[in-house]
């Protein structure tokens, strides 16, 4: 079984296809078909709900993703599936390019101001239109600071579990 903090979501079962036991995905990674290189899958449906399946095998089917798992063969079994999310193990993923991140990989990190003050730790990290933003947590208050490299972003060490940031702590 994977360890809990140490895996990402790449995609999430949506609907049923067919009457043998296939599901539509929805695949959030580049390109989409890749989501089926990445096992095994780890399916969570709730908190502690889990369950872990290798030898997926799938294709795209008009505008998405239609996939077989081991073991379910019928529309029952797979109705069940409907509204799971697909994770694997953070070291399946390819590492990123220069300057780019897995949230999972930010998720923790020290977060500082350029002038040295504590503003807590990286809670998640979620996207919006414009960019994404850094969910920052010290206990009390949360910041939400946006995930721009050079203006608000100033440098993120992964190996030193560090990220500063040009925010006032006010703020």
């Amino acid at each position: 079984m994977m360890a809990a903090g140490r895996r990402v979501l790449v995609g999430r079962i949506v609907g049923l296809y067919g009457v043998q036991g296939w599901v539509k995905l929805e695949s959030w990674t580049e390109p989409r078909t890749r989501i089926f290189t990445y096992q095994p899958w780890q399916l969570s449906s709730a908190p502690g709900v889990e369950a872990e399946i290798t030898g997926v095998k799938g294709r795209p089917q008009g505008k998405g993703l239609i996939a077989q798992l081991p073991g379910v063969d019928g529309r029952e079994a797979a109705e069940a599936l409907v509204g799971q999310d697909i994770y694997v193990a953070r070291e399946l993923l390819p590492p990123p390019g220069k300057d780019e991140y897995y949230w999972v990989d930010l998720e923790g990190l020290e977060v500082v101001t350029t002038e040295g003050v504590a503003l807590g730790r990286v809670s998640h990290v979620f996207a919006t239109g414009a960019n994404d933003v850094v969910v920052v947590k010290d206990g009390t208050r949360e910041r939400l600071i946006p995930f721009v490299q050079g203006s608000y972003v100033r440098s993120v060490d992964l190996s030193e579990g560090r990220m500063v940031v040009d925010w006032d702590p006010e703020f």
